[in-house]
């Protein structure tokens, strides 16, 4: 039996009391489920750590451990550059959809594309879910500089920790994203009538 070090252990503990000290947001009980769509290519998918490892399914949880009827479809295929994920956007996000994740990868570059190629190609992708009034978060590691240590031998592919604390990260963003929508919805009936 290996005993695991203090070292070992310490990410995902750190993820976790990060994700348990912020504040809880209260989310109406008659607000409707939320449907957020991940698209995205392996590290989406949930290379090395399956579908249930992956950062759509953990943020997932996290939004129910915080009472959130929510759906997290997990639409990441491997090796997807960011042309093909444009390709199959209007398959992949049904009508219905609250938020798209657009998680980013490396695969435009290793595949011989430009980073002008990607910009456009994310450009469009938000300008199409704009249109369908989808919000849209983009996540891409090269600018969030996710460090080394929840990288997986390849350096390309993130551990379970890792993916946890993507999912963290995002969790802000959702939950802020979910108050602007009920924000943004008309009184109901029921007020009206008080």
């Amino acid at each position: 039996m290996i005993a695991r070090g203090p070292q070992q252990e310490q990410p995902r503990a750190r993820i976790e009391r990060a994700i348990s000290s912020r504040p809880q947001r209260r989310i109406p009980a008659g607000a409707a489920a939320l449907r957020i769509v991940a698209i995205g290519a392996s590290n989406t998918h949930g290379w090395y750590v399956g579908n249930e490892g992956a950062f759509p399914a953990q943020l997932e949880g996290l939004l129910r451990k915080r009472g959130i009827d929510v759906q997290v479809t997990n639409a990441g295929v491997p090796f997807d550059t960011t042309w093909m994920m444009l390709r199959r956007l209007d398959r992949d996000v049904p009508d219905g959809t609250d938020i798209v994740i657009v998680q980013l990868g490396s695969n435009d570059l290793r595949f011989l594309g430009t980073m002008q190629q990607r910009a456009a190609n994310v450009a469009e992708m938000e300008r199409r879910l704009q249109a369908r009034s989808i919000k849209t978060i983009v996540y891409d590691e090269k600018v969030e500089k996710v460090p080394l240590r929840y990288y997986t031998l390849d350096f390309i592919h993130w551990t379970r920790e890792g993916h946890a604390m993507i999912a963290a990260a995002l969790l802000p963003r959702v939950l802020s994203m979910i108050e602007h929508r009920q924000n943004d919805e008309p009184p109901s009936r029921a007020a009206h009538a008080r």
